[in-house]
């Protein structure tokens, strides 16, 4: 892959990852920076940053998939995109190694600054069948394959006529008691319970939707009462929430769950939906770095956002996000770093560019330090949970809550826009129902229709011969 010419001897700021912190940076850096004689490279698999928290509403039908994802060609107009991957980073000669999406040669990028910005992917454990029979949702395709998924098995039960696959059908387990494993189980759990109003061969009664959660409680982001509370609701409605339990085993889609810590069998059964939410980890990429990366497999970085080393900050290098173990001000977790979640990704990125600046031009660095807000949940329609600066609500007012935090925070005015016509179009009509079907082999009618007929098979000369002597023989010939 060759450079375009003007760009190649400017200095230039790498930034790795187009998701929260990628995108934002980007955005705040890429006048500044041309306008002082360099250019902004964001280099990543996807040519677009994914609003992870609205994927639970585009797996429930009530947002369409691409008002979900902020597209990089369309906001970055003054950045040069690569789509690809960086598979090293060699900070001490300032260099990095691009794989290219296309399947390209790799090649080296030098960079004068680097941002390291890849964000987190999904964390799972060793768990027999787990890759065959599962699906992630940290991605907007899993969303919407989620969303068809779910629908089409449920119009296949409805003419199913064995009751041990029907069962298996119309069986949907979420794995992980987080904020993304509750929202996506509320949302199908709405999705489905409208969609059977429309299908008079399945019985909401036949419907089975499990909770699996290897901690006590659920929702460690809200307080214990709310979390009960939440238990409560989901119950009220059907589902099964089971606490202190785990997946042991998930092969030919028939899990096995078991309870915690004796390790003892809970439950066996099939189902052709396993939905993980079971935490997140830092982009593995980290390991192809010279960075410093602490325990928990993040970059070591300061308060001012530089990556740093034991001896102190290491020159232009940044991260922030996920990624990154940044340090909490205020409190965090309890290493004392800031929780991976998109409310500080994105004033991260805001405070990280703004003191990239500021060192180019020898002004003072500013440490992160921001306060959660506090935590919003939706449920489905006009259910929700939500702790504001220490305010508990729950129902209606914390579902409003919840979609005016994440209306405001999704990135650009086009995007606020388009989904809010979403959901104020959803207020008329309800959720989108549609399931699209056959997404994984979308040329197969084309290719049926443009496949010749077979001819029919030609008959031996011989029986042909004697079919037409025997249709000579006068009537009654013996």
């Amino acid at each position: 892959m060759a450079l375009t010419p003007q760009y190649i001897d400017r200095p230039r700021v790498l930034v790795v990852g187009g998701g929260y912190v990628g995108l934002y940076t980007a955005l705040r850096l890429q006048k500044k920076i041309a306008n002082a004689g360099g250019i902004v490279t964001l280099v990543d698999p996807l040519p677009y940053m994914t609003y992870q928290p609205f994927l639970p509403e585009v797996a429930g039908g009530n947002i369409e998939a691409r008002h979900a994802v902020v597209s990089h060609r369309k906001h970055l107009k003054q950045t040069e995109l690569i789509q690809g991957s960086v598979t090293a980073i060699d900070h001490a000669n300032r260099l990095a190694v691009i794989a290219p999406a296309d399947g390209g040669a790799p090649f080296e990028l030098p960079y004068f600054d680097v941002v390291m910005a890849a964000g987190a992917i999904t964390r799972t454990f060793p768990i027999p069948g787990l890759a065959g029979s599962g699906i992630g949702l940290k991605t907007i395709e899993e969303a919407v394959a989620l969303r068809n998924q779910v629908l089409s098995l449920v119009e296949k039960a409805s003419t199913e006529t064995d009751p041990a696959k029907r069962r298996r059908a119309l069986t949907f387990v979420v794995v992980g008691g987080g904020f993304a494993g509750i929202e996506t189980i509320a949302e199908l759990e709405d999705m489905v319970r409208a969609a059977v109003k429309l299908n008079g061969r399945v019985q909401q009664s036949e419907i089975r939707f499990v909770l699996v959660e290897a901690m006590g409680r659920i929702m460690p982001e809200v307080t214990e009462d709310q979390a009960l509370w939440v238990v409560e609701h989901l119950r009220g409605r059907g589902v099964e929430v089971l606490l202190n339990t785990s997946l042991d085993n998930a092969e030919n889609n028939v899990l096995k769950l078991i309870n915690l810590p004796d390790k003892s069998v809970a439950q066996e059964f099939a189902a052709d939906t396993l939905i993980w939410t079971a935490g997140v980890m830092a982009n593995p990429m980290v390991r192809s770095t010279d960075f410093p990366i602490e325990p928990r497999g993040r970059i070591s970085v300061g308060t001012d956002l530089r990556v740093t080393g034991e001896f102190g900050p290491i020159e232009n290098a940044w991260a922030a996000g996920d990624i990154a173990a940044v340090p909490d001000l205020t409190g965090g977790l309890p290493d004392g770093t800031c929780v991976p979640n998109a409310q500080h990704a994105l004033r991260q990125a805001k405070r990280l560019a703004k003191n990239l600046l500021a060192s180019r031009y020898g002004r003072p660095l500013v440490d992160y330090k921001h306060k959660n807000l506090g935590a919003v949940a939706g449920f489905g329609e006009w259910k929700g949970v939500a702790k504001i600066m220490g305010i508990k609500l729950k129902g209606g007012p914390a579902w409003l809550a919840h979609r005016g935090y994440h209306g405001l925070a999704m990135p650009t005015v086009e995007r606020k826009f388009r989904v809010l016509m979403d959901w104020f179009v959803s207020m008329f009509t309800g959720r989108d129902l549609t399931q699209i079907e056959g997404l994984q082999t979308p040329r197969q009618a084309f290719v049926t229709a443009a496949t010749p007929a077979p001819k029919p098979a030609a008959k031996p000369v011989e029986e042909s011969a004697g079919k037409a002597a025997k249709d000579k023989e006068p009537v009654g010939a013996k």
